[in-house]
């Protein structure tokens, strides 16, 4: 095992990873000048979807990538230039409006977003000012309705170069970029003090966590990363994942460490019979089927779960899959778990998500929170007497998961809460809420070095159903 220390919180962590043994490729690099025009306007095209036309990142961004036919390294340049931006927009906007003599007028196609491109990469990812700049000016003057302002681009963007690091090391980007609703939210919730943490936390790029069937300390030292308490593995790695060693050989998978804590407060599943609800992308369905049980997987999106499929089989698992909505989902028998990972506002990811900052809406978290209530129900009816609901969300509005529980339990009372019995050295008293169900929060980790920092924030609670 590795040798571990204790931090403030109480909880132990792996030692610190050694130094790499090889290099990797490095997204921060950018690409040649064609092949850089082409990236950035990959990340361009993306922003405008996500800013303008309010549609989630992954989605457009794997699209303007494929019709680009971009390679690896570009794909990596392109994705970084555009989470840069999500993850800075507000003082990245603020900076450059002061080399602006007056506002730039609305309905200016794709400009603003060239020029939030640009100025990340000057400023944050330090590319080179003639590359940003010169192809920024290109991306102006090839768009239809931006193209008469390509001067202006070059010379905003050359000035900002020249001193836009110390007006943006001066700025507050945490209330810059992020909505006042959600602020307020946490505020209230958290305390003003932890809110800005956890909002501090979710502006930084994660690292790359994974789950593994066995021998994390072993894999751990193979990967040149850190065994975690928790029995996942973190590492700072920049590059292919599929290029690692044991990717191919199916001997883990990629999941964030607070997102692999709830299957494994179940403990022992060998043998038992699982319904994982709302399964893609599948990381618990995994995890279950590694442990043993004998799983079936629903959800509602054939693309999704033929993708979980692929993962199961690159890892040796089985599981069935069952293509249904959650809500409507019937089975002639009951099952000794029923996991419903709701959908959620995933205020929890942000920092794996930062288009979340720009697509939900306060009146979202209602909403959700009565189709969780909805699922919770019908979830409820498959679980067999004596059996575990184990309800999990990644979001951190208490609508969505201790209020949630709450309102369940005082309408089925033929179930009882079965507070956390994992040790300390697990799952800290900390990440525990007053009724033993875990919470965990973005500003968590925050012991480690930069890269290495932070955990989704989760919530999840599980529910025994009485003997019949």
């Amino acid at each position: 095992m590795s040798k571990a220390v204790t931090n403030d919180r109480g909880a132990r962590y792996g030692k610190r990873p050694p130094a790499r043994q090889r290099s990797a490729p490095n997204p921060s690099a950018p690409p040649s000048s064609a092949d850089g025009l082409l990236a950035r306007d990959v990340a361009v095209s993306a922003l405008f979807s996500v800013l303008i036309e309010k549609r989630p990142f992954d989605d457009v961004f794997a699209k303007a990538a494929a019709a680009r036919n971009l390679v690896a390294r570009d794909r990596a340049f392109a994705r970084l230039i555009a989470t840069t931006v999500l993850r800075n927009r507000g003082s990245l906007q603020a900076v450059l409006r002061t080399y602006l003599e007056k506002p730039l007028p609305e309905h200016l196609g794709r400009l603003e977003q060239i020029l939030l491109a640009a100025a990340a990469q000057l400023l944050l990812i330090k590319t080179p000012p003639h590359a940003a700049i010169s192809l920024a000016v290109d991306q102006c003057r090839a768009d239809r309705i931006g193209k008469r302002f390509g001067n202006l681009a070059n010379a905003v963007l050359r000035r900002l170069s020249e001193s836009g690091s110390g007006r943006l090391a001066s700025l507050d980007n945490v209330m810059l970029t992020f909505p006042d609703w959600l602020i307020d939210r946490w505020s209230r919730t958290y305390g003003v003090a932890e809110a800005r943490q956890i909002a501090r936390a979710s502006l930084s790029e994660p690292p790359l966590d994974i789950t593994v069937k066995s021998d994390a300390d072993t894999w751990a030292s193979c990967l040149n990363g850190v065994a975690l308490p928790t029995g996942s593995i973190r590492c700072s790695h920049v590059g292919r994942i599929e290029e690692l060693d044991g990717y191919n050989d199916g001997a883990w998978w990629v999941q964030d460490a607070a997102a692999a804590l709830p299957v494994k407060l179940l403990g022992d599943v060998s043998g038992l019979s699982v319904l994982d609800l709302c399964a893609a992308p599948g990381g618990k369905t995994a995890q279950l089927a590694a442990g043993g049980a004998r799983v079936l997987a629903v959800d509602k999106s054939a693309g999704r779960l033929a993708r979980l499929q692929e993962n199961l089989q690159r890892l040796g698992l089985s599981a069935e899959i069952s293509v249904a909505d959650a809500q409507s989902f019937s089975s002639e028998t009951a099952f000794d778990v029923v996991l419903l990972d709701a959908p959620c506002t995933a205020t929890g990811t942000i920092r794996r998500h930062p288009d979340i900052l720009y697509l939900k809406r306060p009146e979202d978290v209602a909403a959700l929170a009565a189709l969780q209530a909805k699922l919770l129900r019908q979830a409820a009816s498959l679980v067999k007497s004596g059996g575990t609901l184990l309800y999990c969300t990644c979001s951190l509005e208490p609508e969505e998961g201790e209020e949630q529980i709450a309102a369940f339990l005082s309408e089925h009372r033929d179930f009882r809460r079965r507070p956390i019995a994992l040790d300390e050295t697990v799952i800290p008293l900390l990440w525990r809420t007053a009724d033993g169900d875990l919470r965990t929060l973005p500003s968590y980790f925050s012991e480690f070095p930069d890269g290495l920092r932070g955990l989704d924030g989760f919530y999840a609670a599980m529910l025994v159903k009485a003997d019949c």
